[in-house]
């Protein structure tokens, strides 16, 4: 195993490399350093931006759904900041800011947007004169989590999860306060 230092600005970050190789066709090998693993944390994970067209019906969504206040930052920008993660919002107007086509509103089938809560099936109790149609009412998964789906105005899926097993209790107690509701 080689080393490597890695220069972002004026930090330094030694990592070390696995060598790889692709086979491009019969007779061709090309050898990369595919992987460069830190040897030190290098990044957090803190947001996911949904984009779309009707911001303020989209936020005033999940204020209500995770009873949490956004913090607004333009008229077409809004944030709600849990202790582990954010949710930003972003109207597709912000998209010209990135370039063009980058993003689409409303087409999602790929993520969920999941919210650890104390107790799944209280919250479920909570949104049922909020929410028309749930997507799953509270059901445990094999993985341990009992969880509660439904879209929101967007057709985004969400997840709401309550880890039940004692496997998934101890994976989650490390990534989140003990009751924690979003």
């Amino acid at each position: 195993m080689s080393s490597a230092t890695i220069r972002v600005g004026n930090d330094e970050k030694a990592a070390e490399a696995k060598p790889s190789a692709a086979l491009y066709d019969n007779n061709t090998v090309a050898i990369r350093n595919a992987a460069l693993v830190p040897k030190e944390k290098s990044m957090d994970f803190v947001s996911i931006r949904i984009i779309t067209d009707e911001i303020k019906p989209l936020v005033a969504f999940y204020e209500a759904i995770t009873g949490l206040t956004a913090t607004w930052f333009t008229p077409d920008f809004a944030e709600l900041a849990t202790a582990s993660c954010t949710l930003a919002i972003g109207s597709t107007r912000t998209l010209a800011l990135f370039g063009a086509d980058v993003a689409q509103p409303a087409a999602n089938r790929s993520v969920i947007i999941e919210f650890r809560v104390a107790d799944v099936d209280a919250e479920y109790r909570r949104l049922m004169g909020t929410i028309g149609d749930f997507v799953q009412t509270p059901t445990t998964m094999p993985w341990g989590n009992r969880s509660l789906l439904l879209r929101d105005p967007d057709g985004n899926l969400v997840n709401f999860f309550t880890p039940v097993s004692a496997d998934a209790i101890r994976k989650f107690d490390r990534k989140a306060p003990a009751g924690a509701t979003a």
